[in-house]
């Protein structure tokens, strides 16, 4: 399965709260965070939810 890499770039002051949440379920505690995680469904509508928020790129394996 493929896998991306996500970057937490963007400030969480003045958002929504489901957005905080969604950004906590995918393992972020704080700015500047990277995290890898498997392209499934679940993580796609997160990162939807949630890209204006992050950096997303794609790892080639």
């Amino acid at each position: 399965m493929a896998k991306v890499k996500v970057t937490w770039v963007r400030s969480l002051i003045n958002r929504v709260e489901k957005h905080r949440r969604t950004l906590r379920a995918l393992g972020f505690t704080h700015l500047n965070q990277v995290k890898i995680h498997e392209m499934t469904p679940q993580i796609k509508g997160m990162l939807d939810q949630v890209g204006y928020l992050c950096k997303i790129e794609k790892i080639d394996e």
